[in-house]
């Protein structure tokens, strides 16, 4: 009996492998070792990176065999050439030290001694530093392979100093096919759902799915079905996101919500089951297309179920299912129920819209940019109304063609419907009404078209054209003034549009009071620093051009003045600090010739 335990090795030892064909998903680094040893391309050091169980210290051992069968000796026993050091237990100054002795001994048996130091990140400083000399220039015969999972903890003289294989996770599929070998070597009986299953959950690292693989057919007696893997992994089978997805589908919330009853019973994790799901509706979205459905890392029945039940389900629904379950992920670690949030996530996905798979391109829905374009018009409207008080006289005129369809016109109040304008004194107020109106027409357009993204310069300057009256833009009263309050909604939003992404000139232009102007025709803006002049010459033109398109005065004219008000702070030395406080206590100068003291520049 005790023989029999004793003759047991593990999977990932008695499989480790032996030879470059061996090593399972780092061809392209294999192939670049192999080369070099070819052609005695050889470095001094090398560094591997990468994940845990990916085959770092394995092919580090078979370089080491590798480079010493070169001289016709292949039958030779090369074990002692090769070092193996731990630095996670060895990592302090006096180790490094005892290695760089050992060093400058010649190898007794073969060409080249390596030492292969294992978790090199866990080095401490002054080890780092006591090795770079003999890592930069190490004797001909020494060579070192530096192993790490941290790569970015390793110093940058360490890094300039090797050169730097990184290892990639090995993928589901190579995992899967490995393990079947393994199985089949062993007389094991093994489901392909099973062997899948035991790849996912070793994330890639091909050791901890042979530990999987060791653990489970000890559970099972080497007869590994899916059923057994789920139950001693604790892993969700994709049969209940498979359940849950069609209830959503069919929008049955009472099912879907005695379905996640029915897995927080079972003991899930909230976070692993909503992250689960989020991957179950990237898997469908991916099924969709015949070309990413490669992408699926599932079995070959696992995946006819994936593309089955992603034909009855449109992108958009899956999109907008997928964008509910990031951000459920991303707040139930912050939630005090996660369980409600759960369920709140799952009611939302079950009454989204746009559920059915449309097989007519002409049947599918208008994309939501357009769908919701009025919506966009309407807030824009009442954010341009919003950022001007002066502004709501003129709100029912409005409202009154935002509740209007685009293509109908706008019929004023009969003469018997139409009140008398109020009693004022003023002459300019129905003036600046009406201009005050074409403008926010004008903004309301503009702004819709940079909502929309989809106008071409050729149809922003014809819809410039038909939105703007023509009574705006004509050249036949050059000299046509406007009211003060239309002027301002134009300054305003003109700042809004042209030095949007220029802090400091909107900043500069905002003093610019519009009420004290002389006349409505040319806005003079006082600058107090030759850096303002700079920032306000630079975009004037497009300023100016702006303001004329939207008032409709193409005599307008913007000037600026440079106004001296801005003193410049003086930079006080030692010495002038001094003779100020002497200047205020006069026993300070008194003491500081007693004690013969000097003035620290």
């Amino acid at each position: 009996m005790e023989s029999t335990q004793n003759s047991f090795v593990v999977s990932a030892r008695k499989y480790r492998p032996n030879d470059w064909d061996e090593v399972i998903g780092q061809q392209s680094i294999t192939e670049t070792l192999k080369t070099s040893i070819a052609e005695n391309h050889l470095a001094h050091a090398y560094l591997f990176c990468g994940p845990r169980g990916v085959g770092k210290t394995t092919c580090a051992r078979i370089f080491a065999r590798e480079i010493n069968k070169t001289d016709g000796k292949k039958d030779s026993d090369f074990s002692f050439n090769v070092f193996e050091l731990d630095a996670a237990s060895n990592n302090k100054v006096d180790d490094i030290r005892q290695l760089t002795d050992q060093v400058r001994i010649p190898p007794q048996v073969g060409k080249y001694k390596v030492y292969i130091i294992d978790e090199v990140h866990m080095l401490t400083q002054q080890a780092f530093n006591a090795f770079l000399k003999t890592l930069e220039e190490p004797p001909k015969h020494a060579i070192f392979i530096l192993a790490t999972t941290e790569k970015h903890k390793i110093i940058p003289t360490i890094l300039s100093r090797c050169q730097i294989y990184d290892f990639n996770r090995i993928s589901v599929n190579e995992i899967v096919n490995q393990l079947q070998s393994i199985a089949s070597t062993e007389k094991i009986t093994a489901e392909d759902e099973a062997l899948h299953t035991i790849a996912q959950k070793a994330d890639g690292a091909m050791r901890d799915a042979l530990s999987i693989f060791d653990q489970l057919v000890s559970y099972t007696r080497g007869n590994l079905t899916h059923e057994a893997v789920l139950k001693n992994l604790h892993v969700l089978d994709h049969e209940y996101y498979f359940s849950l997805t069609h209830q959503l589908i069919a929008g049955d919330y009472a099912a879907a919500m005695l379905s996640l009853d029915e897995i927080l019973k079972l003991g899930f994790d909230p976070i692993h089951f909503i992250s689960g799901l989020g991957s179950h509706f990237r898997d469908l979205l991916m099924s969709q297309n015949p070309k990413t459905a490669a992408l699926l890392e599932v079995s070959e029945s696992a995946k006819q179920t994936y593309i089955e039940q992603a034909s009855s389900v449109s992108a958009n629904w899956l999109l907008d299912g997928l964008d509910r379950i990031q951000q459920a992920e991303f707040r139930i670690k912050q939630s005090l129920n996660s369980r409600l949030l759960l369920e709140v996530t799952l009611l939302n996905i079950s009454t989204l819209p746009e559920k059915k798979n449309l097989s007519n391109p002409e049947e599918k829905p208008l994309p939501k940019a357009i769908d919701t374009k009025k919506k966009v018009d309407r807030s824009l409207q009442e954010s341009a109304k919003a950022q001007s008080p002066e502004a709501q006289d003129v709100k029912p005129d409005i409202e009154a063609k935002s509740g209007q369809s685009e293509n109908a016109e706008f019929k004023p109040q009969s003469n018997a419907e139409q009140k008398p304008p109020p009693p004022s004194s003023e002459s300019e107020k129905p003036a600046e009404s009406e201009a005050t109106r074409e403008i926010q027409k004008h903004i309301a357009g503009k702004r819709r078209r940079a909502a929309t993204k989809t106008i071409s310069i050729q149809e922003t300057s014809t819809m410039v054209e038909t939105e703007v009256p023509s009574t705006a833009l004509s050249e036949s009263e050059p000299t046509k003034s406007i009211g003060s309050l239309a002027l301002t909604q134009a300054w305003e939003h003109a700042l809004e549009s042209v030095a949007k992404d220029n802090n400091t000139l909107r900043a500069i232009l905002a003093r610019t009071d519009l009420s004290k102007l002389e006349s409505t025709n040319s806005i003079r803006v006082e600058l107090h620093h030759t850096v303002e002049q700079a920032e306000f010459d630079l975009l004037r033109s497009d300023l100016l051009e702006e303001l004329r398109t939207m008032t409709g005065n193409s005599s307008l004219e913007l000037t600026s003045e440079l106004v001296d008000q801005v003193t410049t702070a003086k930079l006080f030395t030692p010495k002038d600090k001094y003779d100020h406080l002497a200047a205020k206590n006069p026993n300070l100068d008194v003491l500081k010739k007693k004690l013969d003291l000097d003035i620290s520049f």
